[in-house]
């Protein structure tokens, strides 16, 4: 876009066309004419407009663009964003020097003449015709408002912009005959208000008080003499005298408005001179707009905020409706994020994995029974250089994540554990559990046709030493893959699809899960927040509220501040309360005997689920207290990394599995949260152990989180059966060939070598 103002850069010979042509059209509007004779006077050649009466009386003046506040849930500001940035203000909050200042070297006679200055014009073109040049110019302020609101209309469209500040004499007879009806309609202190808060003053500040904050760091209202007048200079070619770049060049264009405000009479002489004497004084404050400037490691919030305003149709019919409200500007938008739980988040983050490790960690913190998005951060900043990313780890592709999000691994068996117990099974439900099996088959879907193990696939289970039978209780501990293979295959997979379509769990990519038994392992991509606000419903006992980041929004139009309707976290019963009670008991046994002992709260009920996936690309804890859920993931955005001999946050791991790394990251960032809140408990459901099979593994022994625990079944069986399988291994040391292909373009952004998508 432009960046000098209207008529500012031209050429001798377009300002001489541009000042004969306004002289000319003015002479014939105070003779009383309505330009009958423009045709003889070449004024309806190829680009004017029809004749002057023709043209449309009112002025259509599109609301200012101006910045957007994203605040916390606590009214701290997060970042601000801006199509332009820019803070509309009544004409008493801006000094009077800068208004005396402003008229004094745009247009002196700005209070005596009307939308057109003609003995302006006649002066100008006398004095250019002495000079040879173009020496003064003759827009008045009026006009220059006008064109600014074509330039404004324009918005950021580049032919649009060329069409409003083309130098025809057809726009001037437009400009014209708008700044004649401005004249009558608004009177002088408005226009000059408009005006100041309307134009361009450099460094991408529109508007006196953008400027006054990008130049001194004040408001508009506190400007000194000297600059008021430094600001008034740099209208006419904000390029030329950017007192930033350029800093002799502001100061002779400074002293020139000072010496025009004395020769006026607006200020004395002396004092003028003595502002003169003074330095520029600048203190500027750098531009800071976007998410990528948001405090408290908030950037990705930041832009899900954004991706959700442009996605949600309450905010618009279509994305262009909404495009155009988050483009003018002038929000604040007071968001769920929690200062403690953002902070909690960000610290734990950054305590177990570095910026620059091969893979990266994603968190993010759900308020059960409101969806309210409490904390959402990840180790990799945003941003577009190395170990840098655009990509938010946390969401789904809709909203700026990865295409398919991340398999899950074992912290998909809950779902599982809940549809069973939906279909009456019992707590103390025992299989035979072996240490290998075929996949049973044929398997109930909800489709017609069963799902069938047609070239014999099979799974098996972390260590030898995992043989049922098992109770429900002690294969939730021990994350036992055949025992949970072995309940899908009793209640079919349609129970399974009827809990998690009412939980929302979705891909990634938004389709819903496939009917296949490998889902029960874990091998479809989820994202973290789908996760987190999949087990807030546990916490919850069986209330599933969709997640929300917004709590209220409002927008300043014309001076009037407006309430914005926006979405609200939609409620419903995912399950009974004793379905949902037993899994938050089943779930306090895995952290507190289980392959989630590292992740367990001392101080407070907790419950969650480890999860590794195939080869150790992706790594997970999923855990709430009965006041708060969280996700959090540890791999490779492209899903390149297999976590074994690996350095993560400067601390050496020969295996990742989800208790490890996930685990200590969600604990330390719940601690952190809940600091000096309310202690819950669960309602828990007594669920007798399985006394006779009650085994205690070593760390390096949790069943979910081997190679192969909940990993092997994921080649062939999205495909139904099709293609290979695992081939064994155990914590000895023997790993499984890679059996899941990751689909092309599973990541947004993968690795370019410049750090844009999650790096390596």
């Amino acid at each position: 876009m432009p960046k000098n103002r209207s008529g500012g850069g031209l050429s001798p010979t377009q300002q001489a066309a541009k000042f004969l042509g306004v002289s000319v059209l003015a002479g014939a509007v105070l003779a009383g004419i309505a330009l009958p004779a423009v045709g003889a006077l070449g004024l309806a050649a190829k680009g004017s407009v029809e004749s002057f009466d023709e043209l449309p009386a009112n002025l259509k003046t599109p609301p200012l663009s101006q910045r957007t506040t994203i605040l916390d849930a606590e009214g701290g500001t997060i970042a601000t964003v801006y199509s332009r940035d820019r803070t509309v203000v009544d004409l008493k909050d801006i000094s009077p020097y800068m208004q005396q200042a402003i008229v004094a070297i745009e247009d002196a006679r700005f209070y005596q003449h009307g939308a057109v200055d003609l003995k302006g014009v006649l002066r100008a073109l006398n004095r250019n015709a002495q000079s040879g040049g173009v020496s003064e110019g003759a827009s008045t302020l009026t006009q220059q408002y006008v064109k600014n609101v074509f330039v404004e209309e324009a918005g950021d469209d580049a032919t649009k912009v060329a069409q409003a500040t083309q130098q025809t004499l057809g726009r001037k007879i437009k400009e014209l005959k708008f700044a004649i009806q401005v004249e009558e309609e608004l009177g002088k202190k408005k226009i000059l208000e408009n005006y100041l808060n309307i134009t361009f003053f450099g460094q991408q500040a529109y508007g006196v008080e953008a400027a006054a904050q990008r130049y001194f760091s004040k408001s508009a209202k506190d400007l000194k003499l000297q600059e008021a007048a430094l600001l008034a200079g740099i209208v006419q070619s904000p390029s030329r005298y950017d007192p930033v770049n350029d800093e002799a060049e502001a100061t002779k264009r400074r002293n020139v408005v000072l010496q025009r405000m004395a020769d006026l009479g607006d200020v004395p002489q002396a004092e003028a001179d003595e502002a003169k004497k003074t330095p520029l004084g600048l203190k500027v404050s750098k531009p800071k707009n976007g998410c990528i400037t948001a405090v408290k490691g908030a950037s990705f919030f930041c832009k899900y905020v954004e991706k959700v305003f442009l996605a949600d149709p309450v905010f618009g019919k279509n994305r262009e409706a909404r495009a155009k409200i988050w483009n003018q500007g002038g929000l604040t938008i007071t968001t769920t994020l929690d200062p403690q739980s953002q902070k909690s988040v960000q610290a734990s983050l950054k305590d177990h994995v570095n910026q620059d490790d091969k893979v990266a960690a994603a968190a993010t913190l759900v308020e059960p029974g409101t969806g309210k998005i409490l904390g959402m951060g990840q180790s990799k900043p945003y941003g577009y250089g190395k170990n840098e990313t655009e990509y938010n780890y946390s969401v789904d592709a809709k909203y700026g994540g990865s295409n398919f999000g991340f398999p899950t691994g074992s912290t998909f068996k809950p779902f599982v554990a809940a549809a069973a117990l939906e279909e009456g099974r019992p707590p103390t439900q025992q299989y035979s559990s072996p240490y290998q099996m075929e996949y049973p088959s044929p398997v109930q879907t909800c489709e017609s046709a069963p799902w069938t193990n047609r070239r014999g696939e099979k799974l098996e289970n972390e260590s030898e030493s995992e043989r049922g039978p098992y109770r429900l209780k002690k294969a939730m501990e021990l994350s036992v893959n055949t025992y949970f293979v072995q309940m899908v295959a009793d209640i079919g997979l349609c129970p399974v699809v009827n809990v998690t379509d009412k939980l929302h769990v979705r891909q990634g990519n938004g389709d819903k899960l496939p009917e296949t038994p490998a889902v029960t392992l874990g091998s479809v991509g989820l994202s973290p927040l789908t996760m987190a606000s999949a087990y807030a419903a546990f916490a919850s006992r069986g209330m599933y509220c969709t997640p929300i980041a917004i709590e209220s929004i409002s927008q300043k139009v014309g001076g009037q501040q407006k309430s914005l309707e926006v979405p609200k976290s939609t409620c419903s019963r995912a399950m009974s309360e004793k379905t949902a009670d037993t899994v938050s008991s089943l779930l306090q046994g895995v952290v507190d005997s289980g392959t989630g002992r590292e992740a367990g709260l001392t101080d407070r009920d907790s419950a969650g689920k480890t999860g590794t996936t195939d080869e150790r690309r992706n790594a997970w804890f999923v855990g709430y207290t009965p006041n708060l859920s969280g996700a959090v993931w540890v791999g490779s955005a492209t899903q390149k990394v297999k976590m074994r001999n690996i350095y993560i946050g400067g601390q050496y791991h020969d295996l990742v599995y989800g208790g490890k790394v996930p685990g200590p990251i969600w604990r330390d960032a719940m601690v952190g949260a809940l600091e000096g809140k309310p202690v819950e408990d669960f309602n828990t459901i007594y669920i007798p152990d399985d006394k006779d099979r009650d085994r205690d593994r070593d760390d390096d022994d949790e069943g979910d989180d081997g190679n192969n625990g909940d990993d092997n079944v994921i080649g062939g069986l999205i495909g139904g059966g099709d293609n290979g399988g695992g081939n064994g291994g155990s914590d000895g040391g023997t790993f499984p060939t890679p059996t899941f292909s990751i689909p092309e373009g599973w990541w947004q952004g993968q690795s370019n070598g410049n750090g844009n998508g999650g790096r390596d």
